[in-house]
């Protein structure tokens, strides 16, 4: 979890059709008008067919807006007939959806299991033992299972130096490249009980030697700043903090890095990869799962396929 973004707290948008110059009018206007720290904003092309016009505007809020004020900025950088739409997603008991069918999560070469499931493990896999908490993220999720999947067809083609979990909660997927590749990786949480359920995860599952998590809100935490560049990096949060994300992220990559980006609903996805295209990566597959989309981008060198 990222920036006060807890799993039963929704997150509202604002949603505008319209041509690209008055699109890049909107997400000029609106930049300038609200806290970067409270919003997200993302204009790009539709890649969906619909007919023109064919740009869309997404505005995330972290908490409910005022929407005549909304619709007045709109309107003075677009016109009086641009329309606007609101909605909110989110609210949701994500711990308990994420437990829907408590049965072992495989996803390559690794598994995701409760307690009651060790014996359900088969024996070549690596196994992590997560149980339901107070933080997201356990693995009977598309998100985060989206995200291992991910993991496994990198490894695949490369073993990553410097892996980077942003917004870790319970841990899993800190835990998923350290199992893996035994290298050292940095796991952050804005929520102090999310890093704890992590610390305990992780020690259990024997990464102790290999995972440090700590609470840090963004990617301005020192120990953040002193491990760059990253040549790996998850953020399977949700679709505002992601944008937000991209600028600052960028900053963080070594040339050639994978960022593995989940908590995304398909309707979504076209959203955050505008962010991160704006930062020069690139996108190299999607992953849907359930409702949900996961993105691998790179860099520099990896093409898409």
């Amino acid at each position: 979890m990222l920036e006060g973004l807890h799993p039963n707290n929704p997150t509202h948008v604002a949603r505008i059709v319209t041509d690209e110059a008055r699109a890049r009018r909107i997400a000029d206007l609106l930049g300038e008008s609200f806290d970067p720290t409270e919003t997200a904003i993302a204009a790009f092309e539709r890649e969906d067919g619909t007919p023109r016009p064919p740009w869309l505007v997404e505005v995330y809020f972290r908490s409910d807006p005022d929407r005549q004020a909304v619709g007045d900025l709109i309107a003075l950088a677009a016109g009086p007939d641009v329309e606007v739409a609101f909605d909110s997603f989110g609210d949701k008991d994500w711990v308990a959806a994420s437990l829907e069918g408590l049965a072992p999560v495989p996803a390559g070469r690794f598994t995701i299991h409760g307690s009651h499931d060790r014996a359900r493990v088969p024996a070549n896999t690596i196994a992590i033992e997560i149980e339901a908490a107070l933080a997201f993220g356990t693995g009977h999720h598309g998100t985060t299972r989206g995200c291992l999947l991910a993991l496994d067809a990198l490894l695949k083609r490369k073993r990553p130096q410097r892996p980077l979990d942003i917004g870790t909660g319970t841990g899993v997927l800190a835990i998923a490249a350290a199992r893996a590749l035994h290298r050292r990786v940095l796991a952050s949480d804005i929520d102090p009980v999310a890093i704890a359920t992590a610390r305990n995860n992780i020690r259990f599952n024997r990464a102790g030697a290999f995972v440090t998590a700590i609470v840090a809100r963004g990617t301005t935490a020192g120990p953040i700043q002193a491990g760059k560049p990253y040549d790996l990096v998850f953020a399977n949060i949700l679709v505002g903090p992601l944008v937000r994300l991209a600028a600052p992220m960028a900053k963080l990559l070594a040339p050639g890095a994978t960022v593995i980006l989940s908590g995304l609903l398909h309707a979504h996805a076209n959203a955050a990869l505008a962010a991160y295209r704006a930062q020069g990566l690139h996108l190299v597959r999607r992953i849907p799962l359930d409702e949900w989309t996961t993105l691998v981008l790179a860099n520099g060198r990896d093409k898409p396929r």
